[in-house]
């Protein structure tokens, strides 16, 4: 019976592997990587898979996933087009890093293959991220604001309600409060140039 259960799930994994959740410019989501994929993104936002009841936000969760990984695969494609290279020597500090955290090499195989890895498809993984994630850095990055935008900024936030009588506001202290809200609203706003930039000048089909 075990082995029968076990030959079923691999069938169910293979055909899940074929079917596309989405194509991104033609290069395909599987379904498979993306029930993967939902598994982190529950965790990370301290979320149990068993604790989602309600329909509606399981489909908003699992769009929300893909949204994720629709974007990974667009920065991936724009690395390529920059020519962002990550090295294996990069790769290879990078995953030992990570493997530093469990008990032994065992172990983190074991986790590998928890989540549908080996070691050189983990390593090829990693390498795309890396390359993503360069490629992200370049697009959204940022002048630094004026002395006299954040002097702007300070203005109006010590004259906001509750707030002119407030240390905070003032001084060096301001200035600096004033500075990392303003970096912060820039870079958000870089964020989502980026991203809307890409979606535009991108084919993507969802499955339906």
């Amino acid at each position: 019976m075990r082995t029968l259960l076990l030959c079923m799930l691999l069938v169910a994994q293979a055909q899940a592997a074929e079917l596309a959740a989405a194509r991104v410019n033609g290069v395909e989501i599987s379904v498979l990587r993306l029930e993967r994929y939902f598994s982190e993104y529950l965790q990370a936002q301290g979320r149990a898979l068993s604790s989602i009841r309600n329909p509606n936000l399981y489909k908003r969760l699992r769009d929300e996933a893909l949204d994720e990984l629709i974007d990974k695969e667009l920065l991936w494609q724009e690395a390529r087009r920059q020519g962002v290279e990550i090295s294996d020597a990069q790769v290879a500090v990078y995953v030992a890093e990570l493997e530093q955290a469990f008990a032994s090499p065992a172990a983190f195989e074991r986790a590998l293959a928890e989540a549908g890895f080996d070691r050189p498809r983990f390593a090829d993984y990693t390498r795309h991220e890396m390359a993503a994630q360069q490629a992200y850095a370049r697009l959204t990055r940022i002048d630094e604001p004026s002395q006299a935008q954040v002097e702007a900024l300070r203005q109006q936030l010590e004259k906001m309600p509750n707030q002119s009588d407030n240390a905070l506001v003032s001084g060096e202290q301001g200035l600096a409060l004033a500075k990392s809200m303003l970096v912060g609203q820039l870079q958000a706003q870089a964020r989502q140039s980026v991203r809307q930039r890409l979606r535009e000048g991108a084919v993507v089909e969802r499955a339906n």
